[in-house]
């Protein structure tokens, strides 16, 4: 899932104001004076206004936001007003870039409490990893995978969406990364570095009897699966739980033996930060279980990094079906791309595109 998308879908259902959320795992120490400035995606969980409020009462700590539209415009930002942000949601995709840029400071998680809660899958990631040292606090992830109608046989493999049984019943999400990431699964290669395009191709055009649609919103899925056009699709796993829970829809979410394509998001230091005690203090409210579970249950918010807070989820909550903890282990996650290859990723689905409308 583009990281645009992603956030864009989150902004659009995630709304209201919440009242109470549990700071008991915050440091116990002096917090600093004055406020600090969070740059983050618009609507994305840190500027909640009832989090904000509970952090403020207790912490005496002022928060305000800044926000980007795109990646590339947050690293922009970081470059050009030192001194400005003391916490930043980056994509892991983008840690290590901004950690060699000297953008970002290394994380003691001696100083963040509730990081003992996160998942070592996540916590320790290489993609947060730069010489050694973590650049940032895992916070939220997702999963991109597979979608049947409940009910329908479950697949084991990405295969299926090869398979004739599904002749003019397969959905593809329309983005080259994505893509060219379950070629890659299907071939036994690096998603984020195939060494054999051509081979990934191959497995693409494979699919070509079978697609009936390549969507590019939640919206249009929802009513393209309403509708019964399809009954077998590449999705998000936090769209599954929102198409479920709100749309009503029967969807079954579902990660064969490949593994799913990963997202992972985490909140850092600047290292220009005037503040960066507060900052610390405000990322550990953000992987309190306590702050999650009001998020995800009355607001909605992708699976948390921290297991303690996915645990302290209703055992029939959706989120914590869908993003089951053994996906960690098999889940290959994103990583950034060079322009050069990016370019090849988006040549390649062009020319699949084409062969498709034949």
């Amino acid at each position: 899932m583009t990281d645009f998308t992603r956030r864009e879908t989150f902004r659009l259902i995630s709304a209201g104001l919440i009242a109470g959320a549990g700071l008991s795992m915050l440091p116990r120490q002096a917090f600093s004076a004055g406020k600090i400035t969070v740059l983050n995606w618009q609507g994305y969980g840190t500027d909640e206004a009832w989090a904000v409020k509970a952090f403020t009462e207790k912490t005496g700590i002022e928060v305000v936001h800044d926000y980007f539209s795109s990646e590339p415009e947050m690293l922009t930002k970081l470059r050009t007003n030192p001194g400005a942000y003391d916490v930043v949601l980056i994509n892991s995709a983008r840690t290590q870039q901004a950690a060699v840029e000297g953008l970002i400071a290394p994380i003691d998680f001696s100083t963040i409490p509730n990081a003992a809660g996160l998942s070592p899958e996540l916590k320790e990631h290489p993609n947060l990893l730069s010489d050694g040292k973590p650049y940032g606090a895992a916070w939220v992830w997702g999963i991109t995978s597979l979608a049947i109608s409940e009910g329908s046989a479950k697949p084991d493999s990405y295969a299926v969406l090869a398979d004739a049984a599904h002749k003019g019943r397969l959905a593809l999400f329309d983005d080259a990364v994505t893509n060219v990431a379950i070629g890659a699964l299907l071939s036994g290669q690096d998603i984020n570095n195939p060494t054999d395009l051509a081979v990934v191709t191959e497995k693409l055009k494979a699919f070509k009897e079978n697609v009936k649609l390549l969507w590019s919103s939640e919206d249009q899925w929802n009513k393209a699966f309403a509708a019964k056009e399809f009954d077998l699709s590449v999705y998000w796993s936090g769209a599954a739980v929102r198409s479920k829970r709100n749309a009503k829809l029967p969807v079954e979410f579902v990660v064969p033996k490949e593994g799913g394509i990963g997202w992972l998001d985490n909140l850092t230091i600047p290292s220009t930060s005037t503040n960066p005690e507060g900052g610390l203090a405000f990322i550990n409210y953000m992987i309190d279980p306590e702050f999650y579970v009001e998020w995800a249950t009355k607001v909605g918010a992708p699976a948390s990094a921290n297991g303690a807070a996915m645990e302290k989820l209703p055992a029939d909550d959706l989120n914590r079906l869908v993003h089951k903890p053994e996906y960690l282990k098999t889940m290959s996650f994103q990583s950034a791309l060079p322009d050069d290859r990016r370019e090849a990723f988006n040549n390649l689905w062009q020319e699949v595109k084409a062969f498709y409308a034949e």
